[in-house]
């Protein structure tokens, strides 16, 4: 590996991290999500490396579940968006796949199933974010329908939060009473509790939790929190100083001269860009560590590189270590400056960045 972006990910703080999750309520069960390549991290590689913890995965769609099949995972698998078409639906039996159920058109096509193995259904009531999900009021019709189903062996009810990481919002409860209400009578078991609902909100524990963001290390809260404080970091995004130059005041850096030097000032060039999935929308300012020293970036983020300020900095030389988030710069600190939220900075990191694995 000659360009030296690449992002460095502890398989054992994924570990933790989903035991974590199991711990707030350790006689239920927990998915671990996995979709949009774990986050970023990897989706075969976590999924083998939560093997012997996870009670099931969770994937958005069929083609995410066929990678894990393809690469030996032959444990549960749930598509959290359902099956969308005809192939998707063929995959659900020939992979042997649990399905969300968020439209009654689908219990409709679940009525042709012609597989003789059973399957499970999460059927999805929409309590509130009104994004996917069956209203309240058809939950009851809805449950009776696919429960009839002989090849059906189990409907969960499942509902997701919209505020659930705003600890003091009285959305989330709102929306636990709305969905309490709507399997009222029912004997089943429910999922509520994503990341936030998992570690903020005792009401919203149930038979399965649905810890995604958490599982890499990401608190979903803002501050401080005595479980998210708990997590810790999976990923550690590094590349190296290719150059190093001195520039005067008044001189410019990058496309655009959006940053000048109002003093004498040595300019380092990283090799990272929006082409490796680096937010283009970093700021001047934003925080990055070279040989364990913290600095910023100047400059506007190109396709293939960054610059940073190496001024006053001790014993930088080309080849350099610069830490863009891990451990010590979190992700959690670093995403504001970007515009954003932890997990779209980890999903979007490209093929470009080589991952490398500790504790496999």
């Amino acid at each position: 590996m000659s360009r030296k972006a690449r992002a460095v990910i502890d398989l054992d703080a994924i570990r933790h991290n989903y035991r974590l999750a199991k711990s707030m309520a350790p006689k239920e069960k927990a998915l671990a999500v996995v979709k949009a390549d774990a986050y970023g991290h990897g989706a075969p590689v976590v999924a083998k490396a939560l093997y012997q913890d996870a009670d099931a995965y969770a994937v958005a769609c069929v083609e995410e579940a066929v990678v894990l099949r393809n690469n030996g995972i032959d444990k549960p698998i749930l598509l959290l968006e359902g099956f969308f078409d005809g192939e998707d639906y063929q995959a659900v039996q020939d992979q042997e796949l649990w399905t969300a159920i968020h439209d009654m058109s689908q219990i409709e096509t679940l009525r042709n199933w012609q597989n003789p193995r059973t399957t499970k259904a999460w059927l999805k009531i929409d309590s509130g974010m009104h994004r996917l999900g069956i209203p309240p009021e058809l939950a009851r019709a809805a449950y009776d329908q696919l429960s009839a189903m002989p090849h059906i062996d189990e409907v969960i009810m499942m509902t997701h939060f919209a505020c659930a990481d705003e600890l003091d919002n009285p959305a989330t409860l709102d929306q636990i009473h709305c969905f309490n209400k709507a399997i009222e009578g029912l004997t089943v078991a429910r999922s509520m509790a994503n990341s936030a609902g998992t570690l903020g909100w005792t009401e919203a524990l149930a038979e399965w939790q649905r810890p995604g963001l958490m599982l890499y290390g990401a608190s979903p809260f803002v501050g401080s929190h005595p479980f998210g404080d708990k997590l810790r970091k999976a990923m550690s995004l590094k590349s190296e100083i290719i150059a190093i130059r001195d520039i005067p005041p008044g001189d410019m850096v990058g496309y655009g001269g959006t940053w000048m030097a109002e003093q004498s000032t040595v300019v380092g060039t990283v090799a990272m860009g929006y082409g490796d999935g680096f937010h283009r929308q970093a700021i001047s300012g934003t925080p990055v560590m070279v040989n364990g020293q913290r600095t910023r970036i100047i400059g506007r983020v190109s396709m293939d590189m960054i610059t940073v300020d190496l001024t006053d900095l001790d014993g930088v030389s080309i080849g350099s270590e610069v830490e863009f988030w891990g451990p010590e710069l979190t992700l959690d600190e670093v995403s504001p400056w970007y515009d954003s939220v932890p997990y779209t900075l980890t999903t979007c990191l490209t093929p470009r960045v080589h991952r490398e694995y500790l504790n496999l």
